[in-house]
């Protein structure tokens, strides 16, 4: 894996934290490193040769990729299944399955298909197998929770290798859609034979590596497949281990257990620096965090000044400096750099205690507002300290920590305050296009929408359905725009990708910090 900057290591990186902690009223509990680095018993029998064990912060929820929409579970099936096109290491959208794609009409996108590809029981992937496979995961009785693919109506097959996806209206950014959760291929022979729990059970892509077994809450392992297109991969077995926290997930690593731990927060990477045998990368990601404001409840955060004075409360980049690490970047208005429609021209709000005061003065509250910050419990640090920097301002902002299954479950409900007034989140922007971390919680009538503005739903209809680039980017801006004067979030910060690994592996991962690890290899 590619050294890109690793964090300060010793007792004078320590200090010089927590004296930026002391500083900023910030409070960051310290992990314990050195205990968790002895008496982590034995590695696994395999943890030499050419397998290589990657750890992140969960297991699978599930093997049907159609039924799952996180990253946790599409790490490992990126792995199972192939998608129709593909985000490069360089960030541009590249064939995969497909090998082009142009919009034969205003309402249609056709893809012409790479040839000769096979599952891996042998059945052939062609434009009958994407038809079936984008119709399975478009009917309600699947259940699927992936949003991408809303606007696509039908699908016809031209030819053996020629399909069209017809939709309600032009989806600029379909391709991309196709990249990931949208544009996973499955074998329909395969599915009719052994049914959905026999899928599930043992699922059968074209994607590098196939199917082995899968302990669940214990590893799932993948073994190379020989015949994928693009030639077998140079690992022979690749293992996902689950580990729900840094102190499991780093006493692997130094057991041997793990060869890779995804998902690292910054804090708990940064007091590994130094110990021998353990790297760690940092890599520019454009998984942005924010905090989603209910303004659409009876309460103080119904006011903008409200609103406006908690982003100024929040002082963003002493947070990303005293939490983080300086493993992250402020995003101004919600679109991480990189993505497309990101507007450099919109600044971040001024971090001011004082004016948020005065604000919260101008709007009645002179000697502040009590409320609440909700977030999961794997992101305790970061809501801990927003709380302090939101005290300073006079907003007690009590924190309430949810275990990440609880979580998960409430965000995605049909209830807009499930998660009270205020909660932390983070979307990972996979597309790289503005479209995906503003869809679902922008325009009026989306899921997680708690702000109603005709002008945003306006905007919102400009960017994803128009044809023209331009004038998608001017909706773009304008809309950042005006998310930064009505507040009804507070942008936070795109955070880096941080990979603490051993010597063994080498890998260089997207910006999407996706996990597909066919292009992998491990020293043996």
């Amino acid at each position: 894996m590619e050294r890109i900057r690793g964090g300060q290591s010793g007792p004078r990186a320590g200090c010089s934290r927590r004296s930026v902690l002391r500083a900023g009223a910030l409070a960051a509990p310290a992990l314990a490193a050195p205990a968790l680095l002895t008496g982590c018993g034995s590695p696994p029998a395999d943890a030499a040769g050419n397998v290589l064990r990657v750890s992140q912060t969960g297991d699978p929820k599930t093997m049907d990729p159609h039924k799952q929409g996180d990253m946790t579970s599409m790490n490992a099936l990126i792995n199972i299944f192939d998608t129709l096109t593909s985000l490069g290491r360089d960030n541009t959208l590249r064939p995969r399955l497909a090998l082009s794609w142009k919009a034969v009409g205003a309402k249609v996108w056709r893809f012409e298909l790479r040839r000769g590809v096979t599952f891996h029981n042998g059945e052939p992937c062609d434009a009958q197998a994407v038809r079936f496979s984008i119709k399975r995961l478009l009917d309600p009785a699947t259940k699927s929770p992936i949003v991408e693919l809303r606007y696509v109506e039908d699908v016809t097959v031209v030819d053996r290798y020629t399909v069209d996806l017809h939709t309600s209206v032009h989806d600029p950014i379909l391709p991309a859609k196709l990249s990931l959760f949208g544009g996973v291929v499955v074998p329909p022979r395969y599915l009719d034979k052994v049914g959905d729990e026999g899928f599930a059970a043992h699922p059968v892509g074209t994607g590098p590596f196939a199917f082995r077994r899968w302990q669940r809450d214990h590893e799932l392992r993948l073994r190379a497949y020989a015949g994928h297109w693009q030639g077998r991969p140079h690992l022979d077995e690749l293992v996902f281990v689950p580990a729900p926290n840094s102190s499991s997930a780093l006493a692997a690593l130094q057991s041997g257990g793990v060869d890779i731990v995804a998902g690292m927060t910054p804090d708990a990477a940064q007091q590994l620096a130094g110990y021998p045998g353990v790297r760690i990368d940092h890599h520019t990601g454009v998984r942005t965090s924010y905090l989603s404001l209910d303004t659409l409840s009876d309460g103080p955060l119904r006011d903008r000044r409200v609103r406006q004075a908690i982003n100024h409360a929040v002082d963003v980049p002493l947070l990303i400096k005293a939490v983080l690490g300086g493993n992250a970047t402020e995003v101004p208005a919600m679109i991480p750099r990189g993505a497309f429609g990101f507007d450099e021209t919109v600044k971040p709000y001024l971090r001011s205690a004082a004016k948020a005061r005065a604000l919260l003065a101008e709007a009645g509250h002179p000697d502040g507002i009590s409320t609440s910050l909700t977030a999961s419990n794997l992101d305790a640090n970061v809501a801990e300290a927003i709380s302090g920097l939101l005290a300073h301002a006079g907003v007690r902002a009590k924190v309430d920590l949810l275990d990440p299954g609880t979580y998960a479950q409430r965000l995605t409900s049909d209830n807009h305050g499930a998660l009270g007034p205020m909660y932390l989140a983070a979307s990972t922007v996979w597309t790289l296009d503005g479209e995906s971390m503003l869809q679902s919680n922008v325009r009026s009538d989306r899921r997680q929408s708690r702000w109603h503005d005709k002008r945003a739903d306006k905007l919102v209809d400009t960017e994803e359905l128009s044809v023209d680039p331009a004038v998608r980017r001017r909706a773009f801006s304008r809309l950042q725009q005006l998310i930064k004067d009505e507040a009804p979030f507070v942008p936070l910060y795109q955070i880096d990708n941080i990979y603490v690994h051993n010597t063994r592996p080498s890998w260089t991962p997207g910006a999407a910090g996706i996990l597909d690890m066919a292009s992998a290899k491990v020293a043996v």
